[in-house]
């Protein structure tokens, strides 16, 4: 017998009682526990004896010893780290963005120009007096809740001296409501007349859509304050005037560091305007000293940012823009979506730099100079498994107005789930198309056809896109939700891939061509080829 057979012959029964796990050299017994639980020389032994067949003997090594599924199998236990193909995807973004940017390079040459911008005189110094203009209402608001708190005073003291009184007395009540019918309509016409103007100037009277939509998201915001401002205080209101009734009790607690009425001062309402909040507190978590470190940063990435997106609409998305308008005009759908798809990209770009810059960069860099503690302005929108996630988790500000000054108090009315969200997105809508189709002068109800003698589908067919865009959602969030529930364990999945598609081709890029169209029909060359198909008919 030759020296191979001897020798197999001899370690085959030491080969039966061993096995060696995969990749860690480790020696175990036929009954799972390792050899170091046996004596040392034992375990000498049989380690020795292992490690002469495993040299002896390397092919015949149990590689296959468990079952065990893919990777990217979703029965893996555990999940993998996508981090190389996040990198792959931002290296295939930007080489794909470069190579288009170049391509339009060469294709329409140096788009970029300094003084091409139609800033006239007439709309900046508009445009100035209303940014100047507006926070006066708030002023008016901070004298209308200083009038309410010292009704409520009287109202107190007169309560304490009559020895006070386990609930409120049905005289007290009926004051309490008529004071408040007062107090909300001043507050609403204050409110009102602030957006009302600004918006009438804005259509009206300015002309370049930049400084229109900075001066009436000014105006919404201050809207959206002043609302929060009444609505709180009212119910602070309500509180102080019957402490003993347990109300001040349920009151949060970080309110107590200034309780009711010592809030109602101009500069508690001067702190609320600039805080990156819509949402009234008479108390907020601030945060110990101002890092100028972090807010030149921050504020540097909002500059960088603002450059990247100016040059990106007008290096690459006007042209696409500018060749999409005869299409638009002919009705020619499949050249149309040729152009919505192409458009869909960089419009997606400029978004994520927007959202960046806004909420990520400008609202940090206002957070840390006002010492504003609470800083989730968005959370993880992006694995959103359907719509209604998105609403929730990309823009906290309005998210957090509407759910507590819209959704939950109809919630507590008795009003239902289902009205109460139509409520919040009508509400949501009617800003949406204050915030785009004013300053394009495109808003709903509006057409072209008072410039020009045209059929109304060639004159308004973009008219109203932002207001049924965001009533649509409704529709959209409850198609997502049923999808998600309906696909089981693949259901966050497809509705993230859906809320990605639907975001992506039929959100942004849409609106973008409905509006620009719109403002091309009034004021540039699709207004002069109305015209002149108009006067052949």
């Amino acid at each position: 017998m030759d020296t191979g057979t001897t020798t197999s012959v001899e370690t085959a029964p030491v080969a039966t009682s061993l096995r060696r796990t995969e990749g860690n050299g480790i020696v175990t017994n036929t009954n799972g526990s390792t050899n170091g639980s046996t004596n040392g020389s034992t375990n000498g032994s049989t380690v020795a004896a292992g490690t002469t067949f495993i040299k002896k003997y390397r092919h015949v090594a149990a590689l296959h010893t468990q079952n065990r599924p893919s990777t990217l199998s979703h029965d893996s236990e555990t999940a993998p780290s996508f981090l190389g193909f996040r990198n792959l995807m931002v290296i295939v973004l930007v080489a794909g963005n470069v190579r288009l940017i170049i391509e339009n390079l060469q294709k329409y040459g140096n788009l970029i120009c300094l003084t091409c911008h139609d800033f006239r005189r007439h709309d900046l110094l508009l445009g100035l007096g209303l940014y100047i203009l507006i926070p006066g209402f708030l002023w008016v608001a901070h004298t209308i809740e200083l009038y309410a708190a010292r009704q409520a005073k009287k109202s107190r003291a007169l309560a304490v001296s009559r020895g006070g009184s386990t609930s409120p007395t049905e005289d007290q009540q009926k004051t309490f409501k008529s004071m408040w019918r007062q107090i909300r309509w001043a507050h609403g016409i204050n409110a009102s007349l602030a957006l009302g103007i600004t918006s009438f100037v804005v259509y009206n009277h300015i002309h370049h859509p930049l400084i229109g939509t900075v001066t009436e998201m000014h105006a919404i915001i201050v809207w959206l304050k002043t609302a929060s401002y009444a609505l709180t205080n009212r119910d602070l209101r309500h509180a102080y005037l019957h402490p003993v009734k347990g109300e001040l009790a349920a009151l949060p607690e970080i309110y107590a560091q200034c309780p009711y009425p010592q809030n109602i001062t101009m500069n508690n309402l001067a702190y609320f305007w600039w805080a990156p909040t819509l949402v009234y507190q008479p108390v907020y978590p601030r945060t110990d000293k101002i890092r100028w470190s972090f807010v030149f940063k921050r504020l540097g990435e909002t500059l960088c940012l603002g450059v990247f997106i100016w040059f990106c609409s007008a290096q690459y998305a006007a042209p696409v823009l500018t060749n999409s308008l005869d299409k638009i005009y002919t009705m020619d759908f499949p050249s149309m979506m040729e152009r919505l798809l192409k458009l869909s990209t960089i419009s997606l770009v400029i978004w994520l730099a927007g959202f960046f810059a806004v909420f990520q960069s400008a609202l940090n860099a206002l957070a840390e100079v006002m010492r504003f503690g609470d800083r989730v302005f968005y959370e993880d929108w992006w694995n959103a498994a359907n719509l209604g996630d998105y609403w929730r988790l990309w823009n906290k500000p309005v998210y957090r107005f509407m759910r507590r000054h819209v959704f939950t108090p109809m919630i507590g009315r008795g009003y239902s789930h289902l009205a109460s969200s139509i409520a919040v997105f009508f509400v949501s809508a009617v800003l949406h198309e204050l915030a785009v189709g004013v300053p394009t002068h495109a808003i709903i109800g509006m057409s072209t056809q008072h410039r020009v003698n045209l059929p109304m589908r060639k004159s308004n067919v973009c008219a109203g896109v932002a207001f049924m865009g965001m009533m649509l959602q409704l529709v959209l969030i409850a198609v997502t939700t049923r999808v998600e529930k309906a696909a089981g364990r693949y259901g966050k999945l497809i509705g993230n891939v859906t809320f990605w598609v639907s975001f992506t081709i039929l959100g942004q890029p849409l609106a973008a061509l409905c509006y620009f169209y719109a403002w091309q029909a009034k004021y540039g060359s699709v207004s002069k080829r109305i015209a002149r198909d108009a006067s052949f008919h």
